[in-house]
């Protein structure tokens, strides 16, 4: 038998190590030099700044600074100020240093000097990811000019507060009922994710004439409302914004799969999706100035601005930038609005005497649909929205940053490490600032000992103090001050009054907790239903706060 010899053939193709390194090297060199570019600058500014001896609370991360445990517990602010004042220095993300201030004197100062202190780069940058070239996310002429052509809009007769009332109510009308059958079916009702529901039909038709028919009953959840959910009320929410803040920080960050990266830009996606069907109906649906005509809704009106003879062609809104606001509206109008209503229906389920009180005031408008006028002339239905917007604002805080160095007049002084006072303060170009909404419109030094309780009959008679608090509403922080604050604002309140008008006439509201699921409904009387019912309403505020 012949004997055969087989011999391993190798394979001579490594690649040489020299070659390695020639491909690695650079590539190592690029991200060095891309991180030193980002980081010495930084490092620079926190050992130079004029800030640098400010007392502040210890810094738990070099990654994420103080800002996760800020976000976690929102009131932890709070015990800081105890500790350090009202003007104090914190960790943000990458331990880069923001100035905490809640002194009234400062704050006037940063709004009246919009030049100076704006946006900062980073939080427009988070705007962006979500929204997109949308009036949250530009700055200076483009915000002026977006700010223009969609404060026209609101204002115009086109989009009138009578007009919005009604749809408001219809919704609210709608909400009523699907719960009175409900309520009979499975005697308890989850208020937020049904609230959230309705403002999702809301701003679908108040705003861009668009029926999403989230509140049909049974229906396959609206996948809209779905995906928004996951991204601003899941447990891994303040996760989600920690990576998209560092993101902002540091754009390669962008190319990273982090964590709720797929769910953002998921969301981001859809609105876009639906933004562009919704502007190209709208636009195939008018030809001209008459086919505006029993338009009823935002984007109608803002069309109409856009194409009016009075904005130069230079200043008008691309069909991009349009499309940007509508994902802009579905955030602002949408889950702020529903977080407000489910605070305010919790803050009365707690206060069974205010619920008693208000509810008699709402039962002497004998409709159903009562009108703006109607609505505003409820002075208790009034104090109840304000002091709900005072202890619960929906936005926390806003971030101010720097554009040159400048002098920060203080109205209480602080005191360094070395034990110095100092009445102002030195900021320096690119010095971040942090505006505590929640803790100017709970502050006891304004607000009087009993600033954190919510008690409505305090607008009988606000401290003088408060005058003093940049505002457009209601002497609060809330909706912000200056050419920045919140252009959507009157509607938000009206929002709010019309879905309390109408779930507080129909039901009894009583307190949910952590281990009480299901919250007891009293019967309730009500002029055009002369017999009475039994509701349970299930109240799940933990996952909102």
């Amino acid at each position: 038998m012949p004997v055969v010899t087989i011999k391993m053939l190798t394979l001579h193709s490594a690649i040489p190590t020299t070659m390695i390194s020639q491909i690695l090297l650079p590539i190592f060199a690029t991200i060095l030099f891309y991180v030193l570019f980002h980081t010495l600058p930084i490092v620079y500014r926190e050992l130079t700044s004029p800030l640098r001896h400010m007392a502040g609370p210890e810094n738990p991360s070099l990654l994420v600074g103080n800002s996760q445990e800020m976000m976690e517990d929102p009131n932890l602010t709070d015990k800081w100020r105890s500790q350090f004042g009202r003007t104090f220095r914190f960790k943000g993300i990458f331990s880069i240093s923001e100035l905490h201030t809640s002194d009234i004197k400062a704050i006037q100062h940063i709004i009246s000097n919009s030049a100076v202190y704006r946006r900062a780069p980073f939080a427009r940058a988070r705007s962006a990811l979500l929204t997109g070239n949308g009036i949250l996310s530009v700055d200076l002429d483009n915000h002026k000019r977006f700010r223009r052509i969609v404060a026209s809009s609101i204002h115009r007769p086109l989009l009138g507060e009578k007009v919005l009332t009604e749809i408001f109510i219809e919704e609210a009308i709608q909400l009523r009922d699907i719960w009175a059958q409900k309520v009979q079916e499975d005697g308890r009702i989850e208020v937020i994710s049904w609230l959230r529901l309705a403002t999702l039909d809301v701003i679908g038709k108040a705003g861009f004439n668009h029926d999403f028919h989230a509140l049909v009953p049974d229906k396959k959840p609206n996948e809209l409302n779905e995906v928004l959910k996951q991204l601003f009320l899941s447990p891994h929410t303040n996760r989600y914004n920690i990576f998209r803040l560092a993101q902002s920080h540091i754009p390669i960050l962008g190319l990273i799969p982090l964590p709720g990266k797929r769910l953002f830009m998921t969301a981001r996606s859809k609105m876009y999706s639906i933004g562009q069907q919704i502007l190209e109906s709208t636009k195939a649906g008018i030809g001209s100035e008459k086919d505006f005509a029993g338009k009823r809704d935002l984007l109608s009106a803002l069309l109409r601005a856009n194409l009016s003879t009075e904005i130069p062609a230079n200043q008008r809104l691309s069909d991009r930038e349009l499309i940007s606001q509508i994902p802009t509206f579905f955030v602002a109008g949408h889950e702020t609005t529903s977080l407000a209503a489910s605070w305010a229906l919790h803050a009365l389920s707690v206060n069974a005497t205010a619920q008693t009180k208000l509810r008699e005031e709402l039962l002497t408008i004998s409709t159903d649909n009562p009108t703006m006028d109607e609505l505003n002339s409820l002075p208790y239905l009034e104090k109840v929205v304000r002091e709900t917007l005072r202890i619960y604002s929906p936005v926390t805080s806003r971030h101010r940053m720097a554009m040159r160095e400048d002098v920060l007049p203080l109205s209480e002084p602080y005191r360094d490490q070395q034990g110095n006072l100092h009445h102002s303060l030195v900021i320096p170009k690119g010095q971040t600032i942090y505006i505590p909404i929640l803790a100017v419109n709970t502050d006891k030094d304004i607000w009087g000992p009993d600033s954190k309780e919510w008690k409505p009959e305090r607008w009988d008679e606000v401290p003088e103090a408060v005058s003093a608090i940049p505002s457009v509403w209601g002497n609060l922080l809330t909706f912000f001050a200056g050419p920045h604050n919140c252009v959507g604002f009157r509607f938000a309140v009206l929002e709010v009054k019309v879905l309390l008008f109408t779930i507080i006439r129909a039901f009894e509201v009583q307190k949910g907790g952590p281990n009480r699921t299901h919250s007891g409904v009293a019967p309730t009387s009500h002029r055009s239903r002369r017999r009475r019912r039994e509701v349970k309403l299930a109240h799940h505020f933990q996952s909102v706060q």
